[in-house]
C-alpha cells in the first residue's frame, strides 16, 4: 500500500457516509481559502516579489501533496494558483472587512465539517491525527476524481482499507462501552 493509499485509507474510514463527503466538498475548500485569506496578509518582499505566509504554506502543501502523488499534486498547485490570487484580493479590503470575510469562510467551513461529522457519527479525523488537516483536501480532491469516474484502482483499495479500519475503529469503541 503505497503512502498516499494509506491516508486517504485512514482519512476516509472517519468519512463513509456519502451526506458526510458532501459536506466535506464544501467545508474543506471553505477552511483552506479562509485560512490562504488570513494568512495572504502577512508577508515580505524578497527581491521586489512579495512572499506572503499563504505563498510558503502553498509551496509546502504542493510539495508534501507532489511527494505523495504526482497527478494529485499537480492539479492541487493549480487549484492553489486559482484561490492564491482572490485571497490576494480579500487582503485588499479593510482590515475589518478582510478579517470579517476570512474568519466567517472559516467558521461556515468547519460548521459544514461538522454537520457532516453528524450524520458519519464519527469525530472528525485529525481529533486522532492532526495529519488529518493535510490530508482533508487531498482526500476532498480525491473523492472529486472518484466522483467522475478517474482513478477506480485507487478508489477501490482506498474503501476496502477504509472499512478495514472503521470496523477496528468501531470494535475498540465497543470495547470501551462494555468496559464501563
Amino acid at each position: 500500500m503505497t503512502k498516499l493509499e494509506k491516508l486517504l485509507s485512514q482519512y476516509a474510514a472517519y468519512h463513509l457516509d456519502r451526506k458526510n463527503i458532501l459536506t466535506h466538498f464544501i467545508g474543506i475548500p471553505l477552511i483552506v481559502f479562509a485560512i490562504i485569506c488570513l494568512t495572504a496578509k502577512a508577508g515580505f518582499v524578497v527581491a521586489g516579489f512579495p512572499v506572503t505566509l499563504a505563498l510558503l504554506i502553498i509551496v509546502v502543501s504542493v510539495i508534501y501533496y507532489l511527494s505523495l502523488d504526482v497527478i494529485f499534486g499537480v492539479v492541487m498547485a493549480a487549484i492553489f494558483a486559482i484561490a492564491y490570487p482572490y485571497a490576494l484580493i480579500i487582503t485588499e479590503m479593510s482590515m475589518m472587512h478582510w478579517f470579517t470575510f476570512s474568519i466567517a469562510t472559516f467558521v461556515i467551513g468547519w460548521v459544514f465539517q461538522f454537520i457532516g461529522h453528524f450524520y458519519e457519527k464519527k469525530k472528525p479525523a485529525f481529533m486522532d491525527d492532526i495529519v488529518g488537516l493535510a490530508v482533508g483536501p487531498l482526500f476532498v480532491l480525491a473523492e472529486l476524481v472518484f466522483l467522475i469516474g478517474l482513478r477506480k484502482s485507487l478508489e477501490e483499495r482506498m474503501l476496502a482499507e477504509a472499512k478495514r479500519l472503521r470496523s477496528e475503529m468501531d470494535q475498540k469503541s465497543i470495547k470501551v462501552v462494555n468496559a464501563d
